[in-house]
């Protein structure tokens, strides 16, 4: 049984959006802030898309966890209701494998980040978002990968090591 009135709950759900999400704008100022620039829900694309980068013919959907039911502790099913939400949210998923195949009949490349994601950002997901658009990232450290570094509190530089060093002593 629900706990809240239908009044209750019908306002509840009028407060979900589909754009602009609070996770969706979180990863677009990350993406302004690195120098990406991106296109909004573009209605040309396949399930519009919550950002389109063109000059890397890419897309990221933001997804939300409970309404796309991603395998996690907020992607969980509503106990009340049942009939009505297995449609709902297995029509989500179903809607969402189409748009991600008609996307890539369409030679784009697609990324999918969750909002449980998003609600621990942290460096691996910078990594994850920058190596999906080709911009990979490296830091050296006796050839070190910075995905391998994450864990390491070690100073770290852009350059080779020993190269640092020549520089200066110019």
């Amino acid at each position: 049984m629900d706990v809240l009135t239908p009044e209750q709950r019908h306002f509840n759900m009028s407060q979900i959006h589909s754009k602009n999400t609070k996770p969706e704008l979180i990863v677009r100022k990350w993406l302004w802030n690195n120098g990406y620039r991106y296109r909004l829900h573009r209605k040309d694309l396949p399930g519009k898309p919550d950002i389109a980068l063109s000059k890397f013919k890419a897309v990221i959907f933001v997804h939300g966890c409970f309404w796309h039911m991603h395998n996690c502790k907020y992607g969980s099913k509503p106990k009340t209701n049942k009939k009505f939400w297995n449609k709902k949210l297995n029509g989500n998923v179903e809607r969402d494998k189409i748009n991600i195949k008609e996307l890539k009949k369409l030679n784009w490349r697609v990324l999918v980040i969750w909002e449980c994601e998003i609600m621990k950002w942290d460096t691996k997901l910078e990594v994850k978002i920058n190596n999906f658009l080709n911009k990979n990232i490296t830091l050296f450290k006796k050839n070190t990968v910075y995905d391998d570094i994450i864990e390491n509190d070690a100073n770290y530089a852009a350059e080779r090591e020993g190269e640092y060093n020549l520089m200066k002593a110019r």
